[in-house]
């Protein structure tokens, strides 16, 4: 049975002080339901997507979507959490609700707020990510585990120096259209390739302008069967999704590889019957600029070594043969972290109804493809979505 998205909603990411992650889930589970047109009493089950590792102190933290809607009580609602790929692993686990005729509508929800935790503890929460009996002392928290990784691909293949500047010039660059993004703001490629004061070192060769945000947000989709999709307003269709996890430990694996991002594209690529040329568009994971210089090669853009092609040669900006990123990726948009996945989903889901912002919008897109990672490519998720005939 296909699956079909038929409405969202989004807030900004950013810093929000007077917000709450029970402020974020109720607003964009009520925009959601509206923007489908549909009430609380048609919602069949809810997922939630909140990694939190002590970002709240609130956790068990399912419930907080009840609180959109009364007529949400005795709901089933579930909390799914998969690092990084959090609000990707909602969306699988709604999809799943429906296929197995459990559900016909379902609610799902990716929320974090990261800002209200002190810099000091930030990097230790999302080390949590990570294997901590061989990761667990990394200074730099997360982004030193990538700065390892982005040390060991120049290590291997050259300084990619120049290749990351660009990939996160390119990003940026998108953020500025996009209302929904932390950072709109163009900052250039030679801004992003040289150290500075506001552009220093952070670890290894990833400076400030090659990682992501600190980042609170919230996003929701609303799925139902592909039947009752043509009966709404608009329809986005699932035509594959793939999940394929991994070994935690990094040292039980090529981590230049990404294996298990190249598995899951593979997986869904066959699945929907297509090849990755076919695709109008791609949202990828950008955590670090040098994960998505990896995932230009995972999925298959260029071989191995040779991810800096995509983005030298224009292959991945918004005019080139496969755009990576339009709405300025998790670089300029953000990364509060349950949120990510799902907020992929609304961003390609707009982009193929024609709903994107003005400047976001790429010319007539008809397959879009996802790819949401958890830990150092460790829950790899792929969606290939396209709008509804």
């Amino acid at each position: 049975m296909t699956t079909s998205i038929v409405g969202w909603a989004h807030t900004p990411f950013g810093k929000f002080d007077a917000e709450t992650v029970e402020s974020l889930v109720v607003k964009v589970a009520t925009d959601a339901l509206a923007d489908a047109g549909l009430s609380a009493e048609d919602v069949d089950e809810i997922v939630l997507g909140h990694f939190n590792a002590g970002f709240s102190p609130q956790d068990f933290t399912a419930s907080l979507v009840l609180q959109a809607d009364p007529k949400l009580r005795f709901k089933p609602a579930t909390r799914v959490e998969n690092a990084c790929a959090t609000g990707s692993a909602a969306v699988h686990q709604g999809i799943r609700a429906i296929a197995s005729g459990a559900a016909r509508i379902v609610l799902v929800v990716g929320v974090e707020q990261m800002t209200r935790t002190p810099s000091a503890d930030i990097g230790r929460y999302l080390l949590k990510a990570s294997y901590l009996p061989e990761d667990g002392e990394t200074v730099g928290g997360f982004a030193g585990v990538f700065g390892k990784i982005a040390q060991s691909y120049f290590q291997k293949y050259g300084d990619q120096s120049d290749a990351l500047a660009m990939i996160a010039a390119k990003n940026h660059k998108n953020g500025v259209a996009n209302p929904y993004a932390q950072m709109r703001k163009d900052y250039g490629f030679e801004f992003c390739r040289a150290e500075s004061e506001k552009n220093p070192y952070v670890a290894g060769p990833l400076k400030r302008t090659d990682c992501s945000l600190v980042s609170d947000g919230a996003a929701a989709l609303v799925l139902t069967d592909s039947e009752t999709a043509k009966t709404m307003g608009k329809a986005v269709n699932f035509r594959a999704t793939a999940h394929a996890q991994d070994f935690l430990p990094m040292s039980k694996r090529d981590i230049l590889q990404f294996e298990g991002c190249t598995v899951a594209w593979q997986r869904a690529l066959a699945q929907a019957g297509v090849q990755l040329s076919d695709l109008s568009f791609v949202e990828t994971h950008d955590c670090f600029t040098v994960a998505e210089l990896i995932e230009y090669e995972a999925m298959g853009l260029t071989p191995r070594g040779q991810g800096a092609r995509a983005i030298k040669e224009g292959w991945t900006q918004k005019d080139g043969k496969l755009p990576v990123n339009p709405s300025g990726g998790l670089k300029a948009k953000g990364h509060p972290i349950g949120a990510t996945g799902v907020s992929m989903h609304v961003m390609s889901a707009m982009q193929l109804v024609g709903q994107a912002p003005e400047g976001m919008q790429l010319n007539n897109p008809k397959l879009a493809g996802i790819f949401n990672m958890g830990g150092a490519a460790v829950a790899n998720y792929v969606s290939v979505l396209e709008p509804a005939k």
